[in-house]
């Protein structure tokens, strides 16, 4: 009988390929260090079979392959190694394995993978649940897991029109809540999340978020009162306000002090819920642990997940215990708070408050200081904001911010867009003074040619 070669197995006779040396990376190898043509003939192979198979709403923003990663580094299955400047999209807070995590994870995998937490008990979600309750920034919290950000913001929403018994919600313009039904009635960053796909949740409203470039437009509290609750929507109707404290998919955008406090005081004055979407802020990456204490905010819902478990499906909510008042049986989850995801998330709350916050503030001020600095030489370079190592930049339109994300791409670097024309630097919380400058050198090459009108 004739053998069968598989794919795999082909991919694994390439004299390029580097599967049989299973060792980790070194935190300090060398970075950004690109030995083949982006991307190389391994990513070909394997960006062709995958083009074959998976779903065409998969955006895949540039042909990256990833093979291994640790730390700030990532590398691909041609041996190109990149500096990681979006951590899988705020998700990967301690950065890609870490040794702490990944021993809590091997710890947790040896005890018990899965039994469903709806219907019975496990020892790591309710030590999960305790320290998360322990850091809510409202007294009094009570937690319910989920396995993502989107399963997050729909049991918020669940308990938001139970709770008040109330029908209406509202949320912003250019934020991103999620693609499921009741979070996409939320979401309002890109049209294309919605196009197709009917008739969202009823009851779903949007006002203006802060605009960093007109701090005297109308937006936020003063909108809802001025021309929702006069024109579409009595207060006594809505159920809550869903609120990210720095507009992620949007922008980047930091609202100003006092902007998120008058969307509290609108709330309390109309017996509102605030549900505050700490999903990509959160778990230490603006210098707090909640981007929301920056400005003493106490949301009545949280919704939380992306960094929380460093890479494992974990999200969730907190709520005021008297809010969180659903009888059992009103909501459930087979898979949410699986217990290998909150053994991470334990590790990773633990790294955290000891070490990764602070570092996150010193290593963004650093980056933002870095961006700045460029300004005055770099006309293309417009506003830099952001807290923590949250941080956005503008360029001129967004094929210039598309022009940028692909040239530092091929530079070595991994950085994603956000909002109409902004790049958005979200690295692993463990990300060095030294690996910053790596990234800023690389923008300062990369802006340059935008400059000169060179596209990739």
């Amino acid at each position: 009988m004739t053998a069968v070669t598989t794919p795999d197995q082909q991919l694994a006779s390439t004299p390029d390929d580097r599967s049989a040396d299973r060792a980790p990376l070194a935190p300090d190898v060398a970075v950004p260090d690109l030995r083949t043509e982006l991307p190389g003939p391994i990513a070909r192979q394997i960006i062709a079979r995958d083009q074959a198979v998976t779903s065409p709403s998969l955006t895949r923003v540039y042909p990256l392959v990833v093979r291994r990663a640790t730390g700030c580094v990532i590398e691909d299955v041609d041996g190109n190694r990149f500096l990681d400047a979006n951590a899988g999209i705020a998700v990967c807070a301690t950065g890609h394995a870490h040794p702490a995590v990944t021993a809590a994870i091997h710890a947790q995998v040896d005890d018990v993978l899965h039994y469903c937490s709806s219907d019975f008990y496990l020892p790591a979600y309710a030590d999960l649940c305790e320290r998360l309750a322990a850091l809510a920034p409202m007294p009094d919290a009570a937690v319910f897991l989920s396995n993502s950000g989107t399963e997050a913001v729909e049991a918020a929403l669940k308990l938001a029109r139970h709770h008040t018994g109330r029908p209406n919600v509202i949320a912003f313009l250019g934020a991103f809540h999620g693609r499921s039904l009741g979070s996409l009635s939320l979401t309002a960053s890109k049209v294309r999340q919605r196009a197709g796909f009917g008739i969202t949740v009823p009851g779903s409203f949007h006002a203006p978020y802060f605009d960093p470039h007109d701090d005297r437009a109308l937006t936020g509290a003063a909108y809802i009162e001025q021309v929702l609750f006069a024109q579409l929507t009595h207060p006594s109707d809505v159920a809550a306000i869903f609120v990210e404290p720095i507009q992620g998919e949007g922008g980047y955008i930091v609202p100003p002090a006092g902007w998120l406090a008058d969307l509290r005081a609108l709330c309390d004055e109309h017996g509102i819920l605030l549900v505050i979407d700490e999903v990509q802020s959160g778990i230490g990456r603006t210098g707090t642990m909640w981007a929301c204490q920056h400005d003493g905010v106490e949301p009545d819902i949280m919704c939380i997940g992306k960094g929380l478990a460093s890479g494992l499906p974990l999200a969730g909510i907190l709520a005021r215990r008297s809010v969180m008042d659903w009888e059992p049986g009103g909501h459930g989850s087979t898979f949410g708070g699986n217990p290998v995801a909150c053994a991470a998330a334990l590790a990773t709350i633990d790294l955290v408050e000891s070490e990764l916050a602070a570092n996150a503030i010193t290593v963004g001020d650093h980056l933002r200081a870095g961006l700045e600095a460029q300004r005055a030489d770099q006309p293309v370079l417009g506003q830099v904001r952001g807290r923590g190592l949250m941080i956005g930049l503008d360029l001129p339109d967004h094929d210039a911010a598309g022009a940028m994300e692909r040239a530092c791409f091929e530079r070595g670097l991994l950085v994603l867009t956000c909002g109409e024309r902004s790049i958005r630097l979200a690295p692993p919380l463990v990300m060095t003074v030294a690996q910053a400058d790596i990234a800023l050198a690389i923008i300062t090459d990369a802006l340059a040619d935008i400059a000169s009108g060179a596209r990739p």
